[in-house]
């Protein structure tokens, strides 16, 4: 287990209507990004489950500064 791993049973696990929530994008726009591998997510039945922190590693590398 990697050093900055999270025990599963500490993931909190988002749907995608939940992660276009919370960045303000349409769930198409979550599927997409999920399916072109940027943002991490499980397939549970026919749904998606993605890690809460997945989510706020992708806005921080899509994060543009002002610098």
């Amino acid at each position: 287990m990697a050093a900055d791993a999270t025990p599963l049973s500490e993931v909190r696990f988002l749907t995608v209507a939940e992660v276009a929530a919370i960045m303000r994008v349409s769930k198409m726009t979550v599927y997409r990004l999920v399916h072109s591998g940027e943002l991490e997510a499980i397939r549970v039945g026919r749904s998606f489950r993605v890690p809460e922190q997945a989510v706020t590693g992708y806005l921080r590398e899509a994060y543009v500064g002002t610098e």
